[in-house]
């Protein structure tokens, strides 16, 4: 199947999907309903033993497009892109994002999200949806999971964005890899994985979320309701949102 904002592919149990949104692969609902597509013909894979997703250009991803969180397109915004994690969650095998650049506000949740991820040094990442007004659901989601809930307060709250130093000490990442030799170094992380057997694989990582005793699709969908039923109903979100697309700062009312 053809895509106009990604390429899918399926090689030796391996499938890629690599964003291809030039310049900063902002995250549209029809480049997200492609991802989407993508994830549903990976999910009828029974050789499929890793997801891998990559990015061309400057930036991994610099986030959901801004514009769509307006009115009546924020639902169906949502929906598209939770939709991607949930598809994520029923492909089951184990996922691999590979970060060369800015990774930010839901491109920043998309590579989190992933089981694994590798960044080069020049990596960024950061949730700055409060500066706008929201908050990243998915961060909200899976920060407190991965690294306390500690500093994932002190992410999400401030806003702020890391390098790929910091990442890796907060257990964010699993490797800094090198630029020059990037392809050599996600081929050998990858081998690791792919050499195993899929159904196994598959159950490993099923046991390893079980183990966790988290009802995951209850708390997003708690979340959810959260987004789109108190935040969106907010003055300062939607004075947030415009803000950022007339390039000023946000005049809050606190209401």
């Amino acid at each position: 199947m053809s895509f106009q904002h990604i390429r899918s592919e399926l090689a030796d149990g391996v499938g890629t999907i690599t964003l291809n949104r030039p310049p900063v692969n902002i995250l549209n609902i029809e480049m997200m309903e492609e991802i989407n597509r993508a994830l549903r013909e990976f999910k009828g894979e029974e050789g499929l033993k890793v997801l891998l997703f990559r990015a061309e250009g400057k930036a991994f991803s610099a986030g959901v497009d801004v514009g769509e969180h307006m009115g009546d397109m924020v639902k169906k915004m949502v929906e598209t892109f939770h939709g991607m994690f949930r598809l994520m969650d029923e492909v089951q095998v184990p996922s691999i994002a590979v970060v060369n650049g800015s990774a930010l506000g839901g491109g920043c949740e998309l590579a989190l999200y992933c089981d694994m991820v590798l960044a080069t040094e020049k990596s960024t990442f950061g949730q700055p949806e409060i500066m706008v007004g929201v908050f990243p659901p998915i961060a909200a989601l899976i920060l407190p999971r991965i690294i306390g809930r500690k500093k994932a307060m002190e992410l999400i709250l401030s806003g702020k964005t890391i390098g790929a130093r910091e990442a890796l000490e907060m257990g964010l990442i699993n490797r800094i890899v090198a630029e020059d030799s990037l392809e050599e170094e996600v081929k050998g992380f990858v081998d690791e994985f792919a050499r195993h057997s899929a159904a196994v694989l598959r159950l490993t990582k099923k046991a390893a979320i079980e183990g966790l005793c988290d009802d995951v699709e209850e708390g997003l969908r708690r979340i959810e309701r959260i987004y789109l039923e108190e935040l969106m109903q907010t003055g300062d979100a939607t004075e947030g949102l415009k803000a950022f697309l007339g390039k000023r700062k946000p005049l809050w009312k606190d209401r």
